[in-house]
C-alpha cells in the first residue's frame, strides 16, 4: 500500500506532502541555529573582549565541529537508530544548547556551543536524508523538493539571524541566546506532532538489533545517547585548546577520504564511479564553503566596524542586517530557481550537476568582487554603504543555489542506498572543513589591536579589501576550470542526471 501511495506521490507534479513537515521542522530549527551563529564573532569580540584572530579561531573551531558531528549521526542513523530517532535525538540536544547559552554565566558559552554541535550531529544530515526518501530515483522534482526545502532553511535563517542579532545588540546578547531556543524547542514540537505523517520512513534498519542488550540493560540506543552526551565536555576541551583543531580536522579528512575509497574499490564499476564522482564534487564544496562562508565571520565584522548601511533615508542595524541579505536572497532567488531546473528539465537544456557546480564558484567570485568594488569606491571614508551588500550577496547566493540543495539532491542520487546518511555526513564534513578554513581566511582579514583602538574606518577598511579582492579571483578561476571536468564527471555519473 505504501508504495502504491508513493507512486501515485510521484506520478503527478505535486511534491510530497511529508515535504512540508520536515520545511517546517527545519525551518524552526535554522532559526535558532542560524540566529544564535549570526552573534557568535560579535559577541566574543565585544563581550569576551577576544581579540580577532582568537575569535576567528573558536568561531572556526565550532563550525567545524557542528559540521563534523553529521558523519557520526549519519552513520549512527545508517546502522542503527534510523533517521526519526536521531532528528529526536538532535533536537533535544540543540534545544538544550541554546538556552544554556542564555545563560549569562562563565561556563555556558562553550557549553551551549557543545550541546548544539552534538544535537546538529544527528539532526542535520538525517532530516536532509528523510527528504530524500520520499523520491524515486531519477524524480526530475527531486532536486525541485530539495530547493523548496532549502528556502525553509533560508526562511528561518533570515528570520533568527536578522531577529536574534536585534535583540541581542539592542537589549542583551543572552536575550538573542534566548530566542533562538524558543524557536529550537518550536521545531522539535513541530516534528514530533508530525512524524507519525512519514509511516515507515527512517525508522531503524534492523530493530532486533536495537532490542538486544549489549552489557547488562544497556542496549544499543542507551550506548549511542550516553557516548554523545560523554563526547560534550571533549568539545569544550577542544574550544580551550583550539590549536588542536588543524591536526583533528586534517586527520579526520584523511579517515573520511580513504574509507569512502577503500569501500568504492570493493563496488562494481558503476556504483564505484557514482560514489567517486560525488566525492569529487564533495572535495570542490570544501573550497567553496570556505570562501562563501566569510559572512559569517569577516563579513560581520566587517558590517559592525566599517558599514552603514541605509535605505531611503532610514538607518538599518548592520549586524541583523548582514545576517538577513544571504538568507533573504535565498527566498527569493529560489522561487525563481526551484522552478527553473524542471522548465529546463523538460527542454533538455537543464546544466548537469557538475556544471551547476562549476557556475557556482563562477557566481561566488562575482558576489565578492562586488564588496571589493564596494570598499574601493569608499576608501576615503572607509565606510561601506548598503549597496554592495545588497548586490555582492545576490550574486553569491546564486552561487549558492547551484551548489548546496543541488549536493544534497546529489549525494542521495549517487550514493548507494546503504551508505546515504553515511555520505550526506560527508557532505556537511566537507563543509565542516570548509568552515575551519574559512576561519583561517578570515584571519588574514584581522585587524590589529592598535588599529582598532584608533577608531579610524579608513585605517580598518584595507585589511578587509585587499583579501576579498584575492578570494573573488580565485574563485572565479576555479569555476571556469571546473567546467573543463564536467565532462568525464557526467560520464561517471552514468545514468544519474
Amino acid at each position: 500500500m505504501e508504495a502504491t501511495t508513493d507512486h501515485l506521490q510521484q506520478s503527478n507534479n505535486k511534491q510530497p506532502r511529508q515535504l512540508y513537515l520536515l520545511f517546517f521542522a527545519e525551518m524552526w530549527e535554522r532559526f535558532s541555529f542560524y540566529g544564535m551563529k549570526a552573534l557568535l564573532i560579535a559577541y566574543m569580540v565585544s563581550e569576551l573582549n577576544y581579540d580577532d584572530p582568537k575569535a576567528y579561531a573558536i568561531l572556526g573551531s565550532y563550525a567545524a565541529l557542528v559540521y563534523t558531528m553529521p558523519m557520526f549521526g549519519g552513520f549512527m542513523a545508517d546502522k542503527f537508530i534510523g533517521y526519526q530517532r536521531s532528528v529526536m535525538f538532535g533536537g533535544i540536544l540543540m534545544t538544550l544548547g541554546h538556552f544554556i547559552l542564555a545563560l549569562p554565566t562563565d561556563w555556558s558559552f562553550f557549553y551551549g556551543m557543545a550541546f548544539i554541535i552534538c544535537g546538529n550531529g544527528f539532526f542535520k544530515p538525517n532530516i536532509s536524508s528523510l527528504v530524500g526518501t520520499l523520491y524515486a530515483e531519477n524524480d526530475p522534482k527531486r532536486d525541485s523538493g530539495f530547493s523548496i526545502f532549502y528556502m525553509g532553511i533560508n526562511i528561518g535563517a533570515a528570520i533568527g539571524g536578522f531577529l536574534c542579532a536585534y535583540i541581542a545588540k539592542e537589549f542583551n546578547w543572552h536575550y538573542g541566546f534566548g530566542l533562538a531556543g524558543i524557536f529550537m524547542a518550536l521545531g522539535f514540537v513541530v516534528f514530533v506532532y508530525g512524524k507519525k505523517t512519514l509511516g515507515e520512513k527512517g525508522l531503524p534498519p534492523d530493530p532486533e538489533i536495537l532490542k538486544k542488550p549489549v552489557f547488562s540493560f544497556l542496549k544499543p540506543e542507551h550506548l549511542i545517547y550516553g557516548g554523545t552526551l560523554l563526547i560534550i565536555p571533549l568539545v569544550v576541551t577542544l574550544f580551550h585548546q583550539y590549536h588542536m583543531m588543524d591536526y583533528i580536522m586534517f586527520g579526520l579528512g584523511i579517515v573520511a577520504l580513504i574509507y569512502v575509497l577503500s569501500v568504492g574499490m570493493k563496488m562494481e564499476k558503476e556504483p564505484k564511479l557514482k560514489l567517486f564522482a560525488a566525492l569529487i564534487m564533495i572535495i570542490f564544496s570544501v573550497v567553496f564553503w570556505a570562501i562563501y562562508e566569510q559572512n559569517a565571520g569577516s563579513m560581520n565584522l566587517l558590517a559592525e566596524r566599517n558599514a552603514k548601511m541605509e535605505l531611503f533615508g532610514i538607518d538599518l542595524p548592520e549586524l541583523s542586517m548582514n545576517n538577513f541579505l544571504p538568507p533573504g536572497w535565498v527566498i527569493i532567488l529560489t522561487l525563481i530557481v526551484a522552478p527553473l531546473w524542471p522548465w529546463l528539465n523538460k527542454r533538455g537544456k537543464e546544466p548537469s550537476t557538475p556544471m551547476k557546480f562549476a557556475l557556482s564558484f563562477i557566481f561566488l567570485g562575482l558576489g565578492f568582487y562586488v564588496f571589493y568594488l564596494g570598499c574601493i569606491a569608499n576608501e576615503s571614508t572607509g565606510i561601506v554603504p548598503l549597496w554592495p551588500f545588497l548586490w555582492g550577496y545576490c550574486f553569491i547566493i546564486l552561487g549558492e543555489l547551484c551548489l548546496s540543495p543541488i549536493g544534497l539532491s546529489m549525494v542521495t542520487k549517487l550514493s548507494p542506498a546503504k551508505m546515504v546518511s553515511l555520505m550526506m555526513g560527508i557532505w556537511f564534513f566537507a563543509s565542516a572543513i570548509g568552515e575551519f578554513l574559512a576561519g583561517k581566511i578570515g584571519a588574514l582579514m584581522s585587524v590589529p589591536e592598535e588599529v582598532l583602538a584608533k577608531n579610524d574606518p579608513v585605517l580598518s577598511l584595507p585589511y578587509y579589501a585587499d583579501v576579498i579582492q584575492k578570494i573573488g579571483i580565485a574563485s572565479a578561476v576555479i569555476g571556469v576550470l571546473l567546467i573543463f571536468t564536467v565532462p568525464f564527471l557526467k560520464r561517471w555519473m552514468g545514468n544519474v542526471k
